[in-house]
Parts: structure tokens; sequence; C-alpha cells
């Protein structure tokens, strides 16, 4: 007698999971949707900005906000909201490359590091005692000095830093996972180094490092922003927070207006960084398979 098998109903993908619990949480909503509409400014600012923002206006010099200017004007007749809109651009890119090529180098030392252990585990910790002996920003601003101003020159000061931080936070979970009843499995399956940290240990270290990227973008605002406050980030007349903090210093009293619209515009922008970290902090767990 034939016996019939019906298929099993089919599983929701880990995938779906993640999204179905993620869009229960409003803190969750909430800073993907600060983010996404501050990568769609920072995509097309033109889109949203009523006016030019390098265009001078000697007749609007430090109005206030009002309906034709409703951040205000500058020391030059700008129009600060269209200023602050196409700051976008410059702060959401200095978010990623200020840390996308810290997070590539030291989640890769991080894994091997952490995986091999041994001489290198050593070099790496007395590497890591050195860094962190002297404060972070400190040791940005000073190689930035010697490099120049610039973003390209501070993006290769934070990165020279920051790589250390990954590389720390890899190492530990990847120590972790590498005692895990998975891995051993893997190596008495024979399969190489390469594909035991990158294909099994590697994916389920990430959770934590993708939070600590999240919180560490908002840093990367702040401390682009404090670069440029201090003439070593970004260069005037281009409109990013920080540049456009410094030029409303001298008028804080008459024209506050200048200085409290980007300042605004960095503290949202971070908290949708840090929404988003806290939530992915509570749904990424690190799990062996």
């Amino acid at each position: 007698m034939t016996t019939l098998e019906f298929p099993a109903p089919p599983q929701r993908s880990r995938l779906s999971a993640f999204l179905g619990l993620a869009l229960r949480r409003p803190a969750f909503l909430i800073g993907t949707g600060i983010i996404a509409a501050s990568l769609l400014i920072a995509l097309m600012p033109g889109l949203f900005a009523p006016y030019d923002p390098l265009a001078f206006d000697m007749g609007a010099i430090q109005q206030g906000p009002s309906l034709s200017h409703p951040f205000g004007t500058d020391g030059f007749g700008r129009d600060i909201l269209s200023r602050v809109l196409w700051a976008y651009r410059v702060d959401m890119q200095m978010a990623f490359f200020a840390t996308v090529f810290a997070l590539m180098i030291g989640v890769t030392t991080g894994a091997l590091v952490g995986y091999y252990g041994g001489i290198a585990d050593m070099i790496f910790g007395r590497l890591v005692d050195a860094v962190i002996t002297f404060p972070f920003l400190v040791l940005v601003i000073a190689i930035v000095a010697v490099l120049g101003p610039g973003l390209v020159n501070m993006y290769v000061a934070i990165t020279a830093v920051n790589w250390v931080y990954y590389a720390r936070l890899t190492r530990a979970e990847i120590m972790a996972q590498k005692a895990q009843d998975y891995a051993a499995a893997a190596r008495v399956l024979g399969y190489s180094d390469g594909r035991i940290i990158f294909r099994h240990l590697l994916p389920n270290a990430l959770g934590p490092v993708i939070v600590y990227w999240m919180t560490d973008m908002a840093l990367a605002i702040l401390l682009g922003s404090s670069l440029g406050y201090l003439g070593l980030g970004a260069q005037p007349p281009a409109a990013e927070w920080g540049v456009l903090i410094a030029e409303g210093r001298n008028f804080i009293m008459t024209a506050w207006w200048i200085s409290l619209m980007p300042g605004l515009a960095i503290v949202l922008t971070g908290l949708g960084f840090s929404l988003m970290g806290d939530s992915l902090a509570d749904l990424l767990r690190p799990k062996g398979r």
C-alpha cells in the first residue's frame, strides 16, 4: 500500500522572523524612520532645500525664522534651512566613510586574532593597550593636524584609531564562538580555517559588532562635526553641521538660530542611530549553528 506524503508547511525564514520582531518595537521604527529620512535628504537635498545653500542675499542678512526662511538666515543672507539640508549629504557621508573602513579592518583582524591566538594575540593586546591609553579624540586631532584638514584626512585619522575597537570586540566574540560545539564539529569534519572563521564563526559573532557600528556612526557624525567646528574637517563654504555651528558662534546672543538649527540636526540624526542600535542590541543575539 502506498503511503501518501504531504510536504511540511513552510517555515518562516529568519529574516521574516527578525522583521516581525523589529516592526513591533516603536524605538526601532522611529530610529529607522529618522535614518531613512536622513538618507533620502542626503541623496536628494536639492529636492527639499528651498534655496541655493551658497547663494548670498544681502537684503536678508541675519533674519530670524520666518515663513520665507523657516530656520532664518546667516551673516551673508544664506538660508539656514537649505544649508542644514545640504549638510546631510556631507554628514551622512562622514557617518559611513569614517566607520566602514575601521569596521572591515577591525572585523578581519579581530576574527583572525581571536581564532589563532598565540603570539598574534599577544601583539594585538599590546597594540590595544597603546591605543586606548590616549583619549580617542586627542589621537584623531593629532593625526589630522599632521595630515592636514579635510574630509579624506579625517577619514584616514579616524580609521587609523577606530579599527582597534572593532577588532577587540570581534576578537572577544570569535573566542566565545570558537568554544561552541558547532565549531568543534566543523574542525572534526576537516573544514579549512578560512571556512570555519568566515562562514561559521564570524556570522554568529557579528550581532554585537553591528550594534556597535550603529552607535559608532552617531559618534562619527558628532566627531566629524567637532572637527569641522575646529577647522580640521569639512572646510567653508561647504554646508556641514559643525561648520554651520562655527559660523554662528560669534552671534549666539543675537542670531541664535544660526548655530541652533544645525545642532538640532546633529541631535536628531544621532537619536536615530541610537534608537536603531538599542533595538538591534535586543534583536541580534549570537546563536551557534
